[in-house]
């Protein structure tokens, strides 16, 4: 009894199993090996990393035959083919086509979150640059640095601006610049001007001078310092030779940012200055490389989105422009929101809102009832498509286990139900030739049987007689045939040899061929004279054969002791003789002596007898005698030439020499070599009688 083997044990005689079991076992080994000794040498290090390698080698065979299996498990069915098919054709261009809209409406939402940065921070310029000009024309207007009150114009301006911007600082520092044009001649000397600052500076150091990079028309922009986001705007008086400048600093601090996120959505977070000057980072962005980072304002976060904002800065000192990177958290509702309440308000609901409401309760529900109505239709298809695909399996089975009689029920008019009436046709069709089948093989049978005795009439074995050496075949063209040849031994030194040719071919010529062997053999012991035995032969015949039939015969008497053959022929082929090589003349001869063929009821047998000669010639020792019939020397090929009877005369006598036996195969050869394959078209009989010697 076997006893089946365990999965496991099944999955440990595999390759991919026992490299698992033994990259297991060898790494066991190295470890411990490690822990024993303290260290490891670089070949267990070698051998631990192939040990490795082998075991995940293993598990990755493992992985892909269980993907492999679980996959024609789970696809052998047509109707999960049909389902993951509806799935990836229905949802899955719906889900990429939303995907690819949530992800161009983000990038729209990004963008414009940039967009309020950095509009938002252009306001915060321009506030700091008016408060910039605004003190230095009011200190002008006011006499200049050196007048009275000037710090309080400064102070007065910084507090203006602070109420509404926390933390912003002004200071007038003194310059020595030469400008194109200006309404005032004044000429004042730096050394006159004093610093003067107000506010608190909490962000960074006071500036005490203007760069050189700054021309006359002043400057407005960002400055990043110590990772925080400074506004800052510089401002010259009306003056060809301006010998101060007010510098207002507005700080982006917690204040500013909470009013940011207020007012648009946008919650500023971390600031990243990019400098030129830094040429470690390999960063391949074509801005500078990236400088220090530092934590920004921490704080609640609007949303769970984060975005990138780029924005220009001057360095202070050199002038060189850089780039900040602003990293923002927005909330989409927010920012939608604040964009719908500039179109009005319908209720309790701005008109966006409303519009988007709408819109998506007509369209998503829409597109819900197409959905489902599709998902129902789907399964629908895929229903009908699966169940017609069982059923056909199921005829199938039924089929295979020989049921041909199961009928599917043709429940569509559709291509799966003329597949189906295709179906039941063939089994219907199966069955009529499975009987056809049957009744060709009982035919085919009884044909073989009827093969078999019709080969049992022909003589059994060679002519014994002294002095003669026989040969002969008999191929049908079919199953059976209507060719017949005998020997007919008269007495101890005379033979008859008979060869016959029933008109036609198969069983009805088989059926008159076994007739005329009886009536031959009970007319030899009668008639001694070839010519008395065909005349009795077609007296009896003609009574009873088929007037479409018709027999064609040679009978010739062969004795020994009176050295002669006697023959006669009614309607068959000629009779080839090759003398001895005592005699002349030399060559084969073709003896065709007149004669009628055998069954024509045309008369009461006159006609007959008037016609048949009987021929008597003298035997010699080597003479050659080839009785044959038309599937010889009629022998077709694939161009329907004749094998022909001078071609057969030819070969004959060329190859006289050979035995009986011998000349025999070599007749048949050269006669398939003629037709090359051509189909034969009747039968092929043949005999070979050798004179040997001849007794005195």
């Amino acid at each position: 009894m076997t006893v089946p083997r365990s999965r496991a044990v099944r999955f440990l005689g595999t390759l991919p199993g026992r490299a698992i079991v033994v990259g297991v076992a060898v790494r066991l080994l190295v470890f411990l090996a490690g822990r024993v000794t303290g260290s490891t040498s670089g070949f267990l290090d070698a051998v631990d990393a192939v040990a490795g390698l082998a075991i995940v080698v293993g598990i990755v065979y493992v992985l892909v035959n269980v993907f492999l299996l679980a996959k024609r498990r789970l696809l052998w069915r047509v109707r999960r083919k049909l389902i993951l098919s509806y799935f990836f054709m229905g949802f899955v261009p719906v889900i990429l086509i939303g995907v690819f809209f949530a992800l161009c409406g983000l990038l729209l939402f990004f963008n414009f979150s940039s967009y309020l940065v950095q509009s938002r921070l252009q306001a915060l310029k321009d506030r700091a640059q008016f408060t910039a000009t605004s003190g230095a024309l009011e200190i002008q207007r006011a006499g200049g640095p050196a007048a009275d009150g000037v710090a309080g114009i400064l102070g007065r301006r910084q507090r203006d601006a602070a109420a509404d911007y926390p933390g912003m600082s002004a200071v007038l520092v003194p310059v020595d610049r030469h400008c194109a044009a200006g309404s005032s001649n004044l000429k004042l000397e730096t050394s006159d001007v004093k610093v003067l600052s107000a506010g608190p500076w909490a962000h960074g150091a006071m500036p005490q001078a203007v760069p050189g990079w700054i021309d006359c028309g002043g400057f407005s922009g960002l400055q990043a310092k110590d990772a925080d986001l400074i506004v800052r705007a510089v401002a010259f008086p009306d003056s060809s030779a301006p010998g101060y400048a007010v510098i207002v600093d507005l700080p982006v601090g917690d204040q500013i940012k909470q009013q940011l996120r207020k007012d648009t959505g946008v919650q500023v977070k971390d600031v990243t200055a990019v400098t030129a000057d830094d040429k470690s980072d390999p960063d391949p962005n074509p801005l500078p490389a990236r400088a220090s980072v530092a934590a920004g304002t921490s704080g609640v976060g609007t949303g769970p989105l984060s975005w990138v904002t780029f924005l220009e800065y001057r360095d202070w000192k050199s002038g060189q422009p850089g780039t900040l990177l602003v990293s923002t958290q927005l909330s989409i509702s927010e920012i939608y929101s604040r964009m719908a309440a500039a179109q009005g308000v319908i209720g309790n609901r701005s008109f966006g809102s409303a519009l988007l409401l709408v819109l998506l309760v007509v369209v998503g529900g829409l597109f819900l009832v197409i959905e489902g109505v599709a998902l129902v239709v789907g399964f629908a298809l895929a229903k009908s498509i699966t169940g017609s695909v069982h059923e056909l399996f199921a005829g199938t089975e039924r089929v295979r286990q020989g049921d041909f009689t199961h009928k599917i029920a043709v429940k569509a008019k559709d291509q799966l139900g003329e597949l189906a009436e295709s179906f039941n046709s063939m089994t219907a069709s199966i069955e009529d030739l499975l009987v056809q089948a049957a009744e060709k093989k009982r035919m085919e049978e009884e044909l073989r049987i009827a093969h078999d005795i019709q080969m049992s009439l022909l003589p059994q074995g060679p002519l014994v007689m002294p002095g003669l050496s026989v040969s002969a075949l008999c191929v049908p063209a079919r199953e059976v045939g209507g060719d017949y040849y005998d020997f007919l031994p008269l007495d101890d030194h005379r033979v008859g040899v008979l060869i016959a040719d029933v008109s036609g071919k198969g069983t009805s010529a088989a059926l008159y061929m076994a007739e005329l062997k009886g009536l031959v053999l009970s007319l030899s012991e009668i008639h001694t004279s070839p010519r008395a035995l065909l005349l009795a032969a077609n007296r009896i015949i003609a009574s009873h054969l088929d007037a479409r039939s018709f027999i064609t015969m040679t009978y010739a008497v062969f004795d020994l002791r009176a050295r002669t053959m006697t023959y006669a022929r009614a309607g068959h082929t000629p009779l080839l003789y090759v003398p001895g090589a005592g005699v002349s003349p030399k060559g084969a001869r073709i003896l065709a002596p007149d004669g009628l063929v055998v069954g024509l009821k045309i008369d009461d047998g006159e006609r007959f007898g008037s016609l048949l000669e009987e021929q008597t010639i003298p035997l010699h020792e080597g003479d050659l005698y080839v009785f044959f019939t038309d599937g010889i020397s009629e022998a077709m090929n694939a161009v329907d030439d004749c094998f022909g009877e001078t071609r057969l005369a030819q070969f004959v006598e060329h190859h006289a020499h050979l035995a009986s036996d011998e000349l025999r195969e070599r007749v048949l050869r050269e006669v398939e070599s003629f037709v090359d394959g051509a189909p034969q078209h009747d039968d092929m009989t043949m005999i070979l009688l050798k004179v040997n010697e001849l007794s005195a």
